[in-house]
């Protein structure tokens, strides 16, 4: 006849040979059961939302096909099912059937909750419920736990599961697909390789069945080091042995010392009076308790708390040993537990294991005068450009360019962070050069902004733009005979805000400057452009005609790259006799700027890093036409830091 062993059998006797067939059974026939004592089992399954529907008859088919290798039955193996999702459910309990048949009919019923996945909620379910004497638990017989999910938990696990090993259930995590390793090892019982299996899907837990299976019917490796050493269940169980417990595979009885006998109940003993105990004349060199014994004694450790291998003294338990922890830093042993500590500059969140960098600029939490740059729990300063870090390394002192370079001004330089510009006494323009000054009248211009709208402005930004509009506007002479302002506001699309014959004065113009509504959406330059070319400057919005040699200057303000062509229509607007001029910032494109603008480009192409700024070009842009010249105005000079 030939011997099939069983899924425990086979585990078993691959790993401990001959001590097995002292253990366990190995029975003849087609039926592979396991015969290794009684057993309290209980699944925990997912049944969230994301479990599709053929994937949970995958999940029933698994449970049914790990029933198939059990011996049921009220005195043998107990088996009770709980799903969960956004709240749990006991389908049935551990004393609900004692026939196979009946589990699995009872499987086979199961409606999913498809909500979300409570996966800490359920653990607290089962350990304080479905391992209970009223749910079916025995007293001295293994609690097993299985954990089937495919994803994260939406709420703590680590606590609640260490809570319930810590009360005896063996917990298996099953996991599938999106499930999340980390809270896996979080759920098991160690050691994880034994007691976490992960899958890519549910088409594949039936690959890892027998595997499963075998290390389920042999409930942990430390159980069966126990059983082959004799000492498992006066380890494992709370055998209640007044004096000695002695362990025979899957059972113990209780000895007592000498001058002592057993009395009837089997586990308490009694003595003759007159031996003395040691512990009463301290005659002892245990570190901690002392456990007293007629004639003799044994040593051991207060909880939280493991005797050393002298069976004298005592070590505090590392629980951080464990590598279930989850901390995200520094885990920290302290008696009976652990917490979490995070690395110096990091802060632990209301979890008691995320580490958060402290970010003390963002908090307010220094005295930097102008820019703070962070690190985790510590800053620096630094300065704006154009000014210089003091000594105190906190306060800035703004750097005074006319002092400290040949600006070549004829006849003021004027001192603006990170840049200098000349200026000329009254009644005296700035020259072509920048630097030198000469006498012009103010001109007579038909003037047509282009500001950019776009969603990377931002609202705050976009009021900065439309000050820079108006500081622009008070540097010129704007009536109908003199000066004529136009506004075009583009985004994805092209918007006229007023034409150059609608308003006659510079206060008409900054009012309705300001009453512009932010557009928003993207950056269509290119089609600004011809918006302007073919319609702004045209007569019927009020460009005067060619032939009165007023001249027509556009002016192009954006703050990113363009995103449609802009070569064509800014090449077609200068050979229009269109004096362009093109201001960018922040992430504006240098080489669009030098397509847009007019030659010489030193004059009519101005950038900085940040809409702050922008004032000061404004204060710089001052739009003059001298008898012989082409436009004119004031040169930034800009020093590279």
């Amino acid at each position: 006849m030939k011997l099939v062993f069983q899924p425990r059998c086979h585990f078993l006797c691959h790993h401990l040979h001959i001590q097995c067939q002292k253990l366990y059974s190995c029975v003849p026939g087609p039926e592979q059961k396991c015969k290794s004592g009684p057993v309290d089992l209980v699944f925990l399954i997912d049944s969230s939302r994301s479990v599709r529907p053929h994937e949970f008859e995958t999940m029933r088919k698994f449970m049914i096909d790990i029933l198939n290798t059990l011996d049921i039955g009220l005195n043998a193996t107990r088996v009770g099912v709980v799903q969960y999702s956004s709240q749990v459910r006991s389908e049935f309990t551990l004393k609900a059937h004692a026939k196979l048949e009946n589990m699995v009919k009872g499987i086979n019923q199961i409606i999913p909750l498809a909500q979300g996945t409570m996966t800490g909620l359920a653990i607290k379910y089962v350990m304080n419920e479905a391992f209970t004497a009223e749910a079916g638990d025995r007293p001295k017989v293994p609690n097993v736990a299985v954990i089937v999910t495919d994803g994260r938990p939406q709420d703590r696990v680590a606590e609640v599961a260490a809570e319930a090993r810590e009360k005896g259930i063996e917990i298996y995590a099953v996991g599938v697909a999106r499930a999340d390793m980390t809270s896996l090892r979080a759920m098991a019982s160690p050691p994880f390789e034994d007691h976490v299996f992960l899958v890519e899907s549910f088409d594949l837990i039936h690959q890892f069945g027998l595997q499963f299976q075998d290390k389920l019917c042999a409930p942990s490796v430390q159980f069966l080091s126990l059983f082959s050493s004799g000492v498992d269940l006066c380890l494992e169980s709370d055998h209640s042995c007044e004096h000695i417990c002695e362990s025979s595979p899957g059972s113990y009885h209780c000895l007592c010392l000498p001058g002592y006998t057993l009395n009837d109940d089997g586990k308490t003993c009694a003595g003759s009076k007159y031996m003395a105990k040691v512990k009463l004349q301290g005659k002892h060199d245990c570190e901690q308790i002392c456990i007293s014994s007629p004639g003799s004694f044994t040593c051991d450790c207060s909880k939280g708390y493991k005797l050393h291998d002298d069976k004298k003294t005592c070590s505090m338990i590392d629980y951080c040993s464990f590598g279930n922890h989850s901390c995200d830093h520094e885990c920290v042993s302290v008696l009976n537990g652990y917490h979490c500590r995070c690395n110096e500059g990091y802060r632990l969140l209301d979890d008691g294991k995320t580490c958060q960098a402290i970010d003390l600029c963002a908090e307010g939490k220094h005295d930097c005068e102008q820019i703070c740059v962070s690190t985790p729990g510590v800053f620096t300063c630094d300065c704006n450009e154009g000014y210089t870090l003091n000594e105190d390394k906190k306060t800035c002192t703004h750097m005074d360019l006319c002092n400290t370079v040949e600006h070549g001004c004829e006849h003021q330089c004027v001192s603006t962070p990170g840049s200098y510009y000349c200026i000329c006494p009254e009644g005296q323009l700035l020259q072509e050069d920048g630097k030198s000054c000469g006498t012009c009248k103010s001109a007579n211009i038909d003037l047509v902004l282009l500001i950019d709208g776009s969603k990377s402005v931002r609202p705050q930004n976009f009021e900065l733009v439309k000050k820079f509009v108006n500081q622009v506007v008070d540097s010129l002479d704007v009536s109908a005979h003199g000066t004529r302002v136009g506004l075009v506001q583009y985004s994805s699309r092209v918007r006229t805000e007023f034409p150059l014959n609608m308003y006659h004065t510079a206060d008409e113009i900054k009012a309705a400057v300001m009453k512009v509504e932010y557009m928003e959406k993207g950056t269509m330059t290119g089609l600004a452009l011809k918006h302007m070319l073919e319609n702004s400057f045209s007569e019927a919005e009020g460009a005067r005609p060619s032939g009165r040699n007023i001249p027509r200057v556009g002016l192009v303000f954006t703050d990113g790259r363009s995103q449609d062509d802009i070569t064509e229509y800014a090449k077609k607007a200068k050979e229009a006799g269109i004096t362009m001029y093109a201001v960018g910032v922040g992430k504006a494109v240098e080489d669009e700027l030098r397509v847009i603008a007019s030659e010489p480009l030193e004059k009519h192409f101005y950038y900085t890093t940040d809409f702050t700024a922008i004032s000061t070009i404004a204060e710089n842009l001052k739009l003059n036409v001298c008898p012989g010249t082409t436009l004119t105005g004031k040169t930034l000079f800009v020093k590279i830091m």
